[in-house]
């Protein structure tokens, strides 16, 4: 599955009072693995940024001054976000915003409007978050902190610093590292089944290797995080 975690940071925080996107942030995965790749842009609004917004992100008009439009850099996000399963954090708010954008292209451009659902998929995290911690704070801070994930150099928003943090936090609340190191220990298996299998079983007792001391602390390590992350309803640490 290829998914992008996206954000936005905006002049401010209505769509019907005119503001608009100034930062657009995302990151490609796939099976669940990073690959890399991102999409970033700072965007000139063509108007003011809410003083309130602005101390929320620490982007202020002039920054923006020799920025691209959004609609120079429409297609290339289009692209890069077409068919992908988008993974956001609050997601009616950017989705609003980009339908937004994507309406006023198509007034530019004399073409019919699109709306990003019509070519991606949308998994809400903070939907998903409220189901796995009903009751308490879900904001991306409050998941950090949850889930162990080092956020100390988010001084300020940003759209990309938080699409790459929404997708440390996102893995955590989906199974995490734990889920791709089963999946790789599932691929080695098989690999070694294949190979006893071809050559038939060898005679004699089969060698135990046993872990050395930094497996051990390793495996500790991975288990607490997997206790942590199930609010310590797992058995083997007992």
């Amino acid at each position: 599955m290829r998914q992008v975690v996206l954000d936005t940071e905006t002049t401010g925080l209505e769509v019907g009072l005119g503001h608009r996107i100034i930062e657009i942030g995302c990151v490609e995965m796939i099976q669940r693995r990073p690959t890399g790749r991102v999409f970033h842009h700072y965007v000139n609004p063509d108007r003011d940024i809410d003083a309130g917004a602005a101390k929320v992100h620490n982007i202020t008009r002039e920054k923006l001054a020799d920025k691209p439009r959004f609609h120079e850099v429409a297609d290339e996000f289009l692209a890069f976000v077409d068919g992908a399963q988008l993974v956001i954090h609050n997601a009616p708010f950017d989705v609003g915003f980009i339908d937004q954008e994507l309406r006023l292209l198509g007034l530019r451009r004399g073409a019919p409007p699109q709306t990003l659902l019509s070519r991606c998929q949308v998994l809400d995290s903070l939907l998903l978050a409220r189901e796995l911690h009903p009751g308490q704070r879900n904001n991306l801070d409050a998941l950090c902190k949850r889930y162990g994930i080092d956020s100390s150099h988010r001084q300020y928003h940003g759209a990309l610093l938080d699409a790459r943090i929404l997708a440390d936090v996102y893995l955590a609340m989906t199974g995490g590292q734990s889920t791709l190191a089963l999946d790789e220990a599932a691929r080695g298996a098989s690999v070694v089944a294949a190979v006893v299998t071809g050559a038939g079983r060898p005679g004699g007792p089969l060698p135990v290797i046993a872990a050395n001391e930094a497996e051990l602390a390793a495996h500790a390590r991975l288990i607490a995080i997997v206790d942590k992350a199930s609010g310590g309803r797992t058995l083997w640490p007992k």
